[in-house]
């Protein structure tokens, strides 16, 4: 009978300690939680809030005076059409095709300039290098893609010029459907390949002197140093950045898509965003477009969660 008091007398002395410390917590800081109220405020509203609409998915049409709740249910009919569309396939595959390529020679790329600025001993050189990879970031997609119709231009042309000196004929690159992904890959790593490597260069400046200090003890060169005590720092870093890039397997830049399209390249340019683009704002489809969303975000949400599992497993670095 005495135990029988005192459990619910200890639980209840558990959870006012809780509810104390909490308090305590709060009051101590007060001033960041209410910093982080609007950052809250926005993903709730913005992010979480229109999760509501995915039940369209599953509903015959939609209609703006009725509201959502308002279309008839038709099941998994919209998600059945899909996989039975005639352009299936060939968005899945340009989808991936692209995403694995952003990642096979996208990914690296801001890693290794983080390196080689690393490496770069004269600090005036290293900034103006820095400065300089940082501006293309802050560049319009508008103007990117304007760039690129501006050097693939037939006449005049930045790139048919310099196949001119190879005596190579002039090049539409632009409406060449086999030109469409080297132009996407390339001008993405231009773009963002120095904002990228802001993430990485702070990694490295976070590794501890001493480690290299004791490999040249120990009689390393830069290139060993490399390879035992500067990729090594990094690789939590790394290893985080690839686990949201493969959670984001799925999705494609649609605005820089969309404006590089041409008639001739959709059979390679075609992927998920702009085929839900066509489908909901272009046809007036909604609830079919939303099947396709919810398809893409759900795989999305797949890999991310198979890709931290297998890193927690391999080298127990993880998003949680």
């Amino acid at each position: 009978m005495e135990l029988k008091h005192q459990l619910p007398a200890e639980h209840t002395r558990r959870k006012t300690g809780k509810l104390f410390f909490l308090k305590k917590e709060l009051l101590r800081n007060k001033y960041v939680y209410l910093m982080l109220i609007p950052v809250v405020a926005y993903y709730l509203i913005f992010s979480y809030g229109p999760m509501y609409g995915l039940v369209m998915a599953f509903q015959k049409s939609y209609s703006p005076i009725k509201g959502i709740w308002a279309g008839e249910w038709i099941g998994l009919d919209n998600f059945k059409m899909f996989f039975d569309s005639y352009y299936f396939w060939r968005i899945i595959k340009n989808t991936l095709i692209l995403s694995f390529y952003s990642i096979l020679f996208g990914f690296p790329a801001p890693i290794i300039l983080a390196l080689l600025l690393h490496e770069v001993r004269k600090k005036w050189f290293r900034s103006t290098v820095q400065t300089v990879s940082y501006m293309p970031h802050f560049i319009s997609v508008v103007v990117v893609v304007g760039m690129l119709k501006t050097f693939s231009a037939l006449d005049g042309g930045l790139f048919n010029v310099v196949r001119s000196f190879f005596d190579m004929q002039p090049v539409m690159f632009l409406a060449e459907k086999d030109m469409f992904r080297p132009l996407y890959i390339l001008s993405n790593i231009w773009q963002g390949a120095g904002w990228a490597s802001i993430i990485f260069l702070a990694a490295l400046s976070g590794i501890d002197p001493q480690l290299y200090e004791a490999s040249k003890i120990d009689g390393a060169g830069r290139w060993k140093q490399l390879l035992h005590v500067t990729l090594p720092g990094i690789m939590p870093t790394v290893v985080v950045m690839l686990i949201l890039r493969l959670g984001a397997v799925m999705n494609s830049d649609f605005q820089k898509i969309l404006l590089m399209q041409t008639a001739p390249t959709y059979e390679t340019s075609d992927v998920i965003s702009t085929f839900v683009y066509r489908s909901g704002i272009l046809e007036g489809n909604y609830t079919y477009s939303t099947a396709i969303g919810l398809i893409n975000g759900v795989i999305n949400f797949s890999l991310l969660l198979m890709a931290n599992s297998i890193s927690k497993k391999v080298n127990s670095t993880s998003l949680w």
